[in-house]
């Protein structure tokens, strides 16, 4: 059994920072690729950032030079650093991986979401 659990979420004032972790935990032999996902009231989940397992990063325009994704493979965690955060960003961020398990099998895990609410 894997698991994604994120954590870090909050309530930030527009311009500051959080960062959010998610920790991959279970019967995990190696983890490909780690993606940030966010869902915003009465949207649709959008791809905010995604990083391989060599490091190559891709983000979507909107937050391009405001965040940051990064993983520790050791540990098996992924991060988000978002700065200089506006109220637009407000959402609910998911943590998504593709995992091979010890078994051999593939799949895509998502964590529980946390909630990052901007706000003045």
């Amino acid at each position: 059994q894997v698991q994604l659990v994120e954590s870090g979420g909050g309530l930030v004032q527009p311009g500051g920072s959080l960062r959010l972790s998610c920790a991959a935990s279970g019967s995990i032999f190696s983890i490909s690729a780690m993606a940030w996902y966010r869902q915003g009231p009465g949207m649709q989940r959008e791809l905010v950032a995604q990083i391989t397992s060599i490091g190559s990063t891709h983000y979507v325009d909107s937050v391009k030079g405001r965040f940051t994704i990064s993983r520790d493979n050791a540990k098996n965690t992924g991060l988000l650093q978002m700065n200089s955060l506006k109220p637009e960003d407000t959402a609910v961020y998911y943590c998504n991986a593709v995992i091979t398990g010890r078994d051999g099998n593939v799949n895509v895990y998502w964590g529980q979401g946390t909630r990052v609410t901007v706000s003045s």
